[in-house]
């Protein structure tokens, strides 16, 4: 996208547990720690997820029953796009020694594996960067109508708290380099909201705490910081009816009729992790459970406490407890491996990328990204009697980026965008540029005098915008209320076509 200016917004070795370090002091952490730790809060975030599906999207109007949950994984775990997608990232930021990986790097790696099994704002970004939008484009809401309120700012950010041991600034950070690629605004607070606390869950257990190391992460004028404290006040009014408490979450944040825009939305999904961790009491299978029967996106939900729990109580802890675990992570369309006889056979859901992957070689790519987090941030891997530990100058939680009221950022996008717009209409720019132009066009309110001042250069435009269907579906048929509409209506108004009928974006 080089020809459209815009900003882009860019005790060492037995310790478990360092609650007692302040900030600003450095914490000691063994290489043997470190691994377990992350090992665990990898195998967390795949048990939360895949034992979470058969629950996902269930227990809407009112919450699940799920009782006597055993953690397992009996043919190993499969991409599903709750770690696929981070998988992704982690591959290449390894192989190519990158921990922010760019715009157009980050475009193309979507170009050329990830084209499947992707949903809601993730599909409406990958449509996007068909037409030369890049990242963080692709995930302004003024662009992507998903984009306000989608969860992928929570359940595609937990590795990047991972490789950033006690560093949730740091944290932060990476994960909101890779969460805008689809989400703004609040659910980016929810980016910098859990992967600070999973990177503070390496040196402190305590649920409150993490919680309090969270919101300090987080803009306090968001919608987040108070949906955090008012599932607090509920659980403090009900300490043992988590019940009562999903109730009200629901009374509150449930405003879409229970349609998607609810099921997928930042609101009821952070508010019952933050209940499931309370009414979890820092107990693994408790709180998943809690996370399944809380309900709406409760796969993505339980990934998210998994993740937290799993760092906090070690790989080791983990495989002690005689769950089934198969150390597979099978690259594959075909969610139901129970049917699969040859799982070589599969077709992988992520192109380009390992088919013998195992969960272990998955975290180890995590444990070499975390030395070079640490070291980066001014950290040093030493020798202690003979053994490495990794010295880490403990972080103190800050917010890096706070709300932007709609207006202005429309006003800024308008402002930046509009003189690159008009030229690109008017001139004689290729087919990409044009349908490239005359969606901003569309967005920013600049079709209806494009149309009237130049009506044949709008009428090509429009037809380079109608040569990408599935963008086409995407803003027709697959874009959510209430931005969905709103971008539907300007599109009608400035001449744009609907399909003819609903098709599948993959």
């Amino acid at each position: 996208m080089k020809t459209l200016p815009i900003i882009i917004l860019r005790s060492i070795f037995a310790a478990v547990l360092f609650s007692s370090v302040a900030f600003g002091e450095t914490v000691n952490i063994s290489a043997e720690v470190l691994r377990d730790k992350i090992r665990g809060g990898l195998l967390g975030q795949i048990l939360g997820n895949l034992n979470g599906l058969p629950h996902e999207m269930k227990y809407t109007v009112e919450p699940g029953k799920v009782s006597g949950y055993v953690p397992a994984l009996p043919r190993g775990a499969w991409t599903d796009d709750d770690t696929d997608f981070e998988w992704v990232y982690i591959k290449v930021m390894e192989d190519e020694n990158v921990l922010l990986l760019s715009p157009e790097r980050i475009t193309r790696l979507w170009k050329e594996r990830i084209n499947q099994r992707i949903w809601c704002s993730n599909q409406f970004a990958r449509q996007l960067m068909d037409i030369g939008l890049e990242p963080p484009l692709t995930g302004r809401p003024l662009l992507n109508p998903w984009a306000e309120f989608n969860v992928s700012g929570q359940f595609l950010c937990e590795t990047f708290g991972l490789i950033a041991p006690a560093l949730p600034r740091r944290a932060a950070e990476i994960g909101l380099n890779y969460t805008r690629v689809a989400i703004g605004g609040e659910p980016a607070q929810t980016t910098q909201f859990f992967t600070a606390m999973i990177a503070l869950a390496y040196v402190e257990s305590n649920i409150n705490v993490l919680l309090d190391h969270g919101v300090a992460a987080i803009d306090p004028n968001s919608v987040v910081a108070q949906i955090v404290r008012e599932v607090r006040a509920w659980h403090r009014e009900n300490p043992n009816d988590w019940q009562a408490t999903r109730a009200r979450l629901s009374a509150k944040y449930a405003r879409h009729n229970h349609l998607h825009r609810d099921r997928n939305g930042f609101e009821l999904n952070t508010g019952s992790i933050v209940g499931a961790m309370l009414y979890g009491r820092g107990e693994f299978v408790p709180t998943l459970t809690l996370a399944f029967n809380f309900g709406w996106d409760a796969d993505c939900n339980a990934a998210t406490v998994g993740t937290i729990l799993g760092v906090a109580k070690g790989y080791r802890w983990m495989l002690a407890q005689g769950w089934q675990i198969v150390d597979r992570y099978t690259n594959t369309v075909t969610p139901n491996l129970d049917h699969v006889r040859d799982l070589s056979k599969t077709m992988p859901s992520r192109e380009n990328m390992p088919t013998d992957e195992t969960i272990t070689s998955f975290a180890d790519r995590l444990i070499d990204l975390a030395e070079r987090v640490v070291i980066e941030q001014g950290g040093r891997r030493l020798l202690v009697e003979g053994r490495p530990v990794y010295e880490i100058p403990r972080q103190k939680p800050a917010c890096i980026q706070r709300m932007e009221s709609p207006a202005d950022e429309v006003a800024n996008m308008k402002a930046t965008m509009e003189p690159w717009v008009r030229q690109a209409i008017a001139g004689s720019a290729q087919q990409q540029e044009l349908a490239r132009a005359a969606y901003l066009a569309i967005c920013l309110g600049l079709a209806p005098s494009l149309r009237q001042q130049q009506p044949e250069k709008w009428a090509g435009a429009i037809a380079a915008l109608g040569q990408y269907p599935k963008l086409v579906q995407a803003i027709f048929n697959h874009a959510p209320v209430p931005m969905g509409e709103v971008l539907r209506e300007k599109a009608l108004a400035a001449g744009l076509a609907k399909p003819a009928k609903s098709q599948k974006l993959w």
